[in-house]
């Protein structure tokens, strides 16, 4: 379901980072490419060894590629690492725990999968206002969600290379990428 040029675009690159912002900068990377190969929305996640830094799974938007509402970044970072690991909960089998980087906050249907995940930690670029001022909607969720993941024991970390996840956004917005969900505003 992932485009070829997702690994080549892997094998360039390091897989074991330490910090937030390098992490963060993989996956505005790839998102990045993502839009000029034309293959999908705006959005790009991967998940990470907490303990280790390594690389676990990566995703992107593939709505509309695949034909699949349900094919969102997260989504498709946090299924690819639980096929590829052979369990439902990641929590079971990466000791470390596994935290999840996304180039913008969740929408309403990945803000309900993470927890199931077994993901321990989240940090976002872009909030969900950037995402809503460029046409998509994401859905009703809770202005007090961060809280609510608090209480989970998920970690939140927000508008981590926020500007530069915008301008992602923005510029395939200015390039006529689609925009798409169940009611376009």
């Amino acid at each position: 379901m992932i485009p070829e040029w997702v690994e080549g675009f892997l094998g360039e690159r390091e897989t074991r980072l330490a910090e937030d912002a390098a992490r963060m900068q993989l996956v505005l990377d790839l998102t990045r490419a993502q839009v000029r190969a034309g293959t999908g929305g705006p959005f790009g996640a991967a998940l990470f060894d907490a303990r280790s830094g390594e690389l676990i799974s990566v995703g992107i938007n593939l709505v509309v590629a695949s034909h699949c509402s349900m094919a969102h970044a997260e989504m498709v970072a946090i299924a690819s690492a639980q096929q590829r690991l052979g369990y439902y909960d990641l929590s079971q089998v990466v000791p470390g725990g596994c935290v999840i980087y996304s180039s913008a906050e969740p929408c309403a249907m990945c803000l309900g999968a993470i927890p199931w995940s077994g993901v321990e930690r989240l940090v976002c670029a872009a909030r969900d206002t950037d995402v809503r001022g460029i046409g998509f909607d994401e859905g009703h969720k809770p202005a007090d969600w961060p809280q609510g993941y608090a209480q989970r024991g998920i970690a939140v970390s927000r508008d981590i290379l926020r500007d530069e996840a915008v301008a992602v956004l923005r510029d395939y917005a200015g390039q006529g990428g689609e925009i798409y969900g169940a009611r376009k505003q």
